[in-house]
C-alpha cells in the first residue's frame, strides 16, 4: 500500500491549532499552510461553533450549531494568512484569556468557475487532499453542481447562506437516500429530494427540489470531501455496546474524528489529537450541534486514536450502542504505511 501526492504529511492539508484569545487583533500562526476553511470553537466557555471560508470571504461566518443564515461581522476573522488567520476583537472566537480550538483545511487558495453541473458553481478545490469548497445559487428543481475534485465525494456538508435553513450532510456510508442535519441531534431522514437517490460522480453532486440545499434564488455553500488513502475516511460502523468497543479501520492514525449516530437522536461528537490528548487516549469532546464548552469528564472520553484507526472503549449510546448505526468522518495525523513503505506507529 502506498500514499502519493504528498499525503505522507497530512498536516500540509489539515491542521488543528489551539490558541488563546486576546480580545483584540490576534494573528494565529502555526497552522502550517494558508487555510481556506477555518472552524473555531471556544473550549473554556459556552459559545457557538464559527466557520469561515475563503470562498465566501473574510468576516462572514456560519454556525454549525444553528440553522441561522450567514452573518457578516467585521470584528471576526479578518484575514487568511500564509500560516494561519487573523481574528478581530469579537468574543465569539477571540475573548480575552479564553481558550479555543481551530480546525483548518487547505482547499485551492483561489477560486474558479465550474460549469460541469446544470448550476454553474464557484469552486476552490484541492484534488491532492480531496477537499473543495463550492458556492452556488439554488434553482428549486432537480439539478447538479460541479465540485472540482475529479473523483466522487464521500462526504458533503451544505448550508444555505442567505436564509435560515437546516444544514444537510451526505455520507457515503449513509447512502444517497438519506441526509442528516449537522446542527441537530436528529436521526437520518430519507427523501429523494436530498440527492435524487443518486451517488455523486467524479464531477458533480446531485440535489433535488429541497429548500434546505436548493431553494430557488438562495445562495449555498458546500464542503465536499473525497477519500484519500492515508489522509481521510468517511463511512459507517455498527456499535457493539461493550467497553471493549468497535474498532474502525481508517488506514491511518487519526488527527480529527467526527461521529454521529444515525438510527436515533444523538449528539455529534468531535475529537482531535491536540486537546487533552494522552498517548492514544482522547479525553476531550466538543459537540458541533451545541454551544457547550469542552467536555473532559463526561461519558464520551474513552476513544483511542491508534496507528491504523479508532478504537472505542465505552458503551455510550452516542458512540457505541449495541446494534447502533453510526457515521464517521476522519482526517489523519500519519498514514499507517508511508509511500516509502515504512510503517508508522501510534504514540
Amino acid at each position: 500500500m502506498s500514499y502519493t501526492n504528498g499525503l505522507d504529511k497530512p498536516s500540509d492539508y489539515f491542521s488543528t491549532k489551539l490558541y488563546t484569545g486576546n480580545g483584540s487583533t490576534n494573528a494565529i500562526t502555526g497552522v502550517g499552510f494558508q487555510p481556506d476553511w477555518v472552524w473555531c470553537k471556544a473550549r473554556s466557555y459556552n459559545d457557538d461553533h464559527f466557520t469561515f471560508d475563503a470562498v465566501r470571504g473574510v468576516t462572514k461566518h456560519i454556525r454549525t450549531n444553528s440553522d441561522s443564515a450567514e452573518v457578516t461581522n467585521t470584528n471576526s476573522l479578518t484575514a487568511f494568512g500564509s500560516d494561519g488567520f487573523t481574528l478581530g476583537s469579537d468574543g465569539g472566537a477571540n475573548s480575552n484569556t479564553d481558550t479555543y480550538a481551530s480546525w483548518n483545511w487547505l482547499a485551492g487558495n483561489g477560486t474558479a468557475s465550474n460549469s460541469n453541473g446544470s448550476i454553474t458553481s464557484t469552486v476552490s478545490a484541492n484534488t491532492t487532499s480531496g477537499f473543495s469548497i463550492v458556492s452556488y445559487t439554488g434553482t428549486g428543481s432537480n439539478a447538479t453542481v460541479g465540485h472540482g475534485l475529479g473523483v466522487a465525494p464521500a462526504m458533503i456538508i451544505i448550508k444555505c447562506r442567505s436564509r435560515a435553513e437546516e444544514w444537510v450532510v451526505y455520507n457515503q456510508g449513509l447512502g444517497n437516500a438519506y441526509a442528516i442535519p449537522l446542527h441537530l441531534t436528529e436521526a437520518k431522514s430519507t427523501s429523494a429530494t436530498f440527492w435524487q437517490n443518486t451517488n455523486p460522480s467524479s464531477s458533480v453532486f446531485y440535489i433535488g427540489a429541497n429548500n434546505k440545499h436548493n431553494q430557488s434564488g438562495q445562495t449555498f455553500i458546500a464542503y465536499c470531501f473525497s477519500e484519500k488513502k492515508g489522509f481521510s475516511k468517511f463511512n459507517s460502523y455498527t456499535g457493539n455496546g461493550n467497553n471493549d468497543g468497535t474498532f474502525i479501520y481508517t488506514g491511518f492514525k487519526p488527527a480529527w474524528v467526527l461521529i454521529k449516530r444515525t438510527d436515533t437522536t444523538s449528539n455529534w461528537l468531535l475529537f482531535d489529537n491536540k486537546r487533552a490528548y494522552s498517548y492514544n487516549l482522547i479525553s476531550a469532546t466538543l459537540k458541533p450541534n451545541t454551544n457547550g464548552a469542552e467536555d473532559t469528564n463526561g461519558a464520551y472520553n474513552n476513544v483511542d486514536f491508534i496507528s491504523n484507526g479508532i478504537k472505542l472503549r465505552q458503551s455510550n449510546g452516542d458512540l457505541n450502542a449495541s446494534g447502533g448505526s453510526y457515521i464517521y468522518h476522519a482526517f489523519a495525523e500519519n498514514p499507517f504505511v508511508t509511500s516509502t513503505g515504512i510503517p508508522t506507529t501510534a504514540r
